[in-house]
């Protein structure tokens, strides 16, 4: 079989009812229950019944996207799926990752990206901060446009906006202050920028702002035990393999901070010879992103069992 990838979705892709595909199969039943005793709730329930508004609360989304992604691998695997050469995440999702490469169990993992969660949603009032997708324009110009929005405000201004997520050549996601940000879009625009979105988010992750959030993150980060990875794990924060337990804390901990460089690690999991790329989890933003970063990849979403049996059937003739 030929050499995959799987990558694992963040924040974004949950929906109520999505894990409805999969019935009563075992590997994701357990998965569910692991993440309910490990959080003293009922996690099944929310991911079936939501409300979607529950869902999209924060402390709710990150251990839901977790236990979905988890899910999904575990039901790859007991389905005789092979496993896979590489894995990454997209900001969450590089937690879900650490599962499926044995660096953390799930009932490690679920309290945790609560933990991460809560940290982040207390470190910026809800309101005060943004998010904005920026559309058809170069990322560097995306860098130099916020910091043209920051002088904007003089020296003294205590306003911020920063390039946070570069998601494919020409969709970077912005963060920082809500002012900051919204005059950041339309700077941007009037320079050429597609389009500019506000994103439905309640604080601006993987910004500056989060810096206080990544302190206590620290601290609970250094009493979690963490293994050595099974498989190779590609970071976001330095786009690197690291297989000591001391770095994979810390790139986790510069990660709640930092910008999430997702068309790097694209990059570095086909420089490893690998053409393969499968998002494993709820939806197909993953994917989507990977083929604009490189067209010639074969990137493909595996979520239900329906694509999970295509997938079988196709690298079983490989």
């Amino acid at each position: 079989m030929k050499p995959f990838a799987f990558v694992f979705p963040g924040q974004g892709s949950q929906s109520v009812g999505m894990l409805d595909a999969w019935g009563d199969h075992p590997a994701v039943v357990q998965a569910l229950q692991e993440a309910s005793d490990a959080l003293g709730e009922d996690v099944a329930k929310l991911v079936k019944e939501g409300p979607k508004e529950a869902l999209a609360l924060t402390t709710n989304t990150q251990p839901v996207m977790l236990v979905a992604g988890v899910a999904a691998y575990r039901a790859w695997r007991a389905e005789g799926g092979a496993e896979p050469s590489v894995v990454a995440g997209h900001s969450l999702g590089e937690y879900t990752a650490l599962v499926a490469a044995g660096v953390l169990t799930l009932a490690q993992a679920a309290p945790l990206v609560r933990f991460r969660a809560q940290a982040m949603q207390d470190a910026v009032p809800v309101g005060t901060g943004a998010m904005a997708a920026i559309l058809g324009m170069d990322a560097q110009k995306v860098i130099e446009g916020c910091a043209q929005a920051v002088r904007s405000f003089g020296a003294n201004s205590a306003e911020v906006v920063e390039a946070v997520n570069f998601n494919d050549p020409a969709q970077t996601v912005i963060a920082g202050s809500k002012a900051a940000v919204d005059k950041a879009c339309e700077m941007l625009k009037a320079a050429g920028a597609k389009r500019a979105l506000p994103l439905p988010v309640s604080a601006p992750f993987h910004s500056s702002l989060m810096k206080p959030a990544a302190e206590k993150l620290k601290v609970r980060l250094a009493a979690t035990p963490f293994a050595a990875p099974q498989i190779p794990l590609v970071n976001n924060i330095e786009v690197k393999v690291e297989a000591d337990p001391d770095r994979i804390r810390a790139a986790l901990y510069e990660q709640a901070f930092g910008p999430v460089r997702w068309v790097e690690c694209v990059q570095a999991i086909k420089s490893r010879g690998i053409g393969t790329i499968v998002e494993c989890g709820p939806g197909k933003v993953l994917a989507g992103l990977c083929k604009r970063i490189d067209k010639s990849l074969d990137a493909r979403a595996l979520g239900t069992p329906g694509e999970f049996e295509t997938a079988l059937a196709d690298w079983s003739k490989a």
